[in-house]
């Protein structure tokens, strides 16, 4: 059994998330703990009993999900009295995930992963007026078949472009509203099984977001990078990071540019995965990875039930 360790992006944040591990384990609280003191924010609050509606602000969600996945990371490191890397060097993460993961390689300190996720959550809503842009996902459609109904939006305003390759017949599209909604109805017409905008406010992995990339690039450029030598899949190649040099440049290019997350567990199986392990909350990419490749294997840690059964096999 080969692991790879993955981490959730926008959408699998739920209240509730992390309390379990929170409530059980030391590491989880100190994580906690750690992420508190550099947002000076109680953002535990927020991801214990807190509304929906505040979970909900992309300046709270991005990270709080990345302090949940730390939380289990640090239990895990706790339980097992090693590095999360000596289980898997391998570890990828959907658009925001790809920080967790980095963060969890060890290339990014915690203090410093949390505020830079806080600015990429602002930065991403301001990049564009609320009503400007939107997102929608497109089921039952092939990718190239998508494309092919894309290529006429490339004006400036009037842009739609594929923001994330999640799963065989599962693609998000994003840019100005008017050329979303109008994609929507040729992908129906080209036999999509269903076209349907998504609950976000701003039109994430699309040129619209240039704004914050440009902010996240100056605010990358001040980050100390440490050396790792975990693995870890970029969102925009679909490949492995080598050296620390490849991080800024990732990560910037990741703002405005394709989740090819497909592509990223089909090379991660290429490389002898058997067994992705989703850490942090939910199960989004689990249900994603097995329609990828149905035959690796999907095991989640968000609680302590589960962490148990993780640790049962390492």
């Amino acid at each position: 059994m080969t692991f790879a360790f993955v981490f959730p992006g926008q959408g699998s944040q739920t209240v509730g998330m992390g309390r379990d591990l929170y409530n059980n384990f030391s590491a989880a609280r100190h994580v906690v703990a750690e992420v508190e003191d550099a947002l000076h924010h109680k953002l535990s609050h927020i991801m214990f009993e807190g509304s929906t509606e505040d979970l909900m602000l992309t300046e709270n969600t991005q990270p709080a999900l990345l302090t949940a996945s730390m939380m289990a990371v640090r239990v895990i490191e706790e339980e097992t009295k090693k590095p999360l890397s000596s289980i898997s060097s391998l570890m990828a993460g959907h658009s925001l995930g790809e920080y967790s993961a980095l963060c969890a390689a060890g290339y990014l300190n915690l203090t410093d992963a949390v505020r830079l996720v806080r600015l990429r959550g602002q930065a991403m809503q301001n990049a564009v007026p609320v009503g400007v842009g939107a997102m929608a996902a497109i089921l039952g459609l092939d990718l190239p078949t998508v494309e092919q109904n894309l290529k006429t939006f490339i004006t400036s305003d009037h842009l739609c472009v594929v923001a994330n390759d999640n799963s065989p017949g599962q693609i998000v599209i994003s840019g100005h509203k008017a050329a979303v909604d109008e994609a929507i109805i040729l992908c129906m017409a080209a036999g999509a099984k269903r076209g349907m905008l998504l609950p976000v406010s701003a039109p994430f992995h699309s040129p619209l977001m240039a704004p914050a990339a440009n902010i996240m690039e100056e605010a990358l450029a001040n980050v100390q990078l440490n050396k790792s030598t975990a693995q870890v899949v970029a969102n925009v190649t679909a490949m492995p990071l080598v050296g620390i040099d490849m991080i800024v440049p990732s990560l910037v290019q990741q703002i405005t540019g394709r989740v090819r997350w497909c592509e990223s567990i089909s090379h991660m199986k290429q490389l002898g995965v058997t067994t992705c392990v989703e850490l942090g909350v939910g199960k989004v990419l689990s249900g994603l990875i097995k329609r990828i490749e149905s035959d690796v294997t999907t095991l989640s840690v968000q609680n302590n039930e589960e962490l148990s059964a993780f640790l049962s096999l390492c």
